[in-house]
């Protein structure tokens, strides 16, 4: 089929592309020092010099001059800073690229017969892994990160747990003061704080249900098309695994003998791309009904301390009694929270005993003044 203008336009501005990307992986490693992270990089550029080829001739059989012209702009100063301020500044910038150029090749049949697309995209995903460290990519270091993000942000009960339980001590806390100033009578204050309780608590499960589950589909779909990568295209994979793991810190050999051994189980092999290529932990991906029950739980145990001493006596004392027993919680949640933050559980607690104490306070002299308005009416 004879190449139109259009084409010609369009292969010469998917060339520089190329000549950009060639340009970028070759200079990124002569500033390596790491020679393992250093041979990812000319690697990938190989892979670039491939797609450049392709579009050279793609040029000569439209009958135009496929000669590749200089880097752009936009690539030569990005490689500046890499050279000013170390390459760690500009990994997250060429992920960005190679997504775009995935996005770029997605729907034309020549990149997609030749399998661009693919290639742009675990081009990105590899920049993934090397953009979890500025300074060169250790794999214990790494795993270190990932371990503890796993620890404290995978568990959706846990998180689900402190903060619905924080939620609901704080909100009703502070709604039931502000009626307390208004002093709308007993009944008004045990009627809005039972309601801020139900309402909070199912707001707060409907929330993290929605919140959880919509997590997981969206992983479920990646490793679902992960898992059709794997079948399509196993040597790709595989391929891809190996760069991963020596970007990491192992040696070439090691990572093609690791990535052999992953790839003779599918299931592991699928895990192992899950973990590397995406980022997601398919053990982690937690239960909606779980998260939101325990939100909901914990976030009416909450709400109920500051309520219960209206249930039980009137007036100055109730009040009295219901900012006592908020302070105690208030500093227990706080305490509590820092099992997610790695913060000291002292400052935790003292922050979280004076942010909500305020928040009571103010709600109190809101619901004072209201109340003496509306009672002048």
């Amino acid at each position: 089929m004879t190449a139109t203008p259009d084409d010609v336009k369009r292969f010469r501005a998917f060339l520089q592309e190329e000549v950009d990307g060639i340009y970028t992986y070759q200079r990124l490693a002569a500033l390596e020092a790491e020679p393992r992270l250093r041979e990812v990089y000319e690697r990938l550029a190989t892979m670039e010099v491939r797609h450049l080829e392709l579009w050279q001739t793609q040029l000569r059989n439209a009958g135009v001059d496929a000669t590749p012209g200089r880097p752009s702009t936009k690539a030569r100063f990005l490689m500046w800073v890499a050279r000013r301020f170390g390459s760690g500044t500009v990994l997250p910038i060429i992920k960005a690229f190679e997504r775009d150029a995935t996005d770029m090749y997605t729907g034309d049949p020549i990149a997609e017969a030749a399998g661009l697309p693919a290639d742009e995209a675990q081009h990105a995903r590899i920049f993934s892994a090397l953009g979890r460290s500025t300074s060169g990519v250790q794999g214990s270091l790494i795993g270190r990160i990932e371990t503890r993000h796993r620890a404290l942000g995978g568990g959706n009960a846990l998180r689900a747990a402190v903060l619905g339980a924080n939620d609901g001590l704080v909100s009703n806390l502070a709604l039931i003061a502000g009626f307390a100033g208004a002093a709308p009578g007993q009944g008004a204050i045990v009627l809005a704080g039972m309601a801020g309780l139900v309402a909070g608590a199912s707001s707060m499960a409907l929330g993290e249900w929605i919140s959880v589950t919509s997590s997981r589909e969206a992983a479920e779909a990646q490793i679902a098309a992960e898992r059709e990568e794997l079948a399509l295209d196993p040597d790709a994979e595989r391929d891809e695994l190996a760069l991963i793991y020596q970007a990491k810190g192992l040696p070439r050999d090691a990572a093609e003998r690791l990535a052999a051994v992953l790839m003779a189980d599918p299931e592991g092999a699928l895990g192992a791309l899950a973990r590397e290529e995406l980022g997601i932990v398919p053990e982690d991906l937690g239960s909606p009904w779980t998260a939101a029950t325990a939100s909901f739980i914990l976030f009416a145990f909450g709400a109920v301390i500051p309520l219960l001493p209206f249930l039980l006596m009137t007036g100055g004392p109730a009040i009295v009694l219901s900012a006592a027993l908020s302070a105690i919680a208030l500093f227990g949640t706080g305490a509590a929270i820092t099992l997610l933050t790695g913060r000291s559980a002292w400052f935790g607690g003292m922050r979280q005993l004076v942010l909500g104490l305020l928040a009571a306070a103010l709600t109190y002299v809101i619901g004072t003044l209201i109340g003496g308005v509306t009672g002048a009416l």
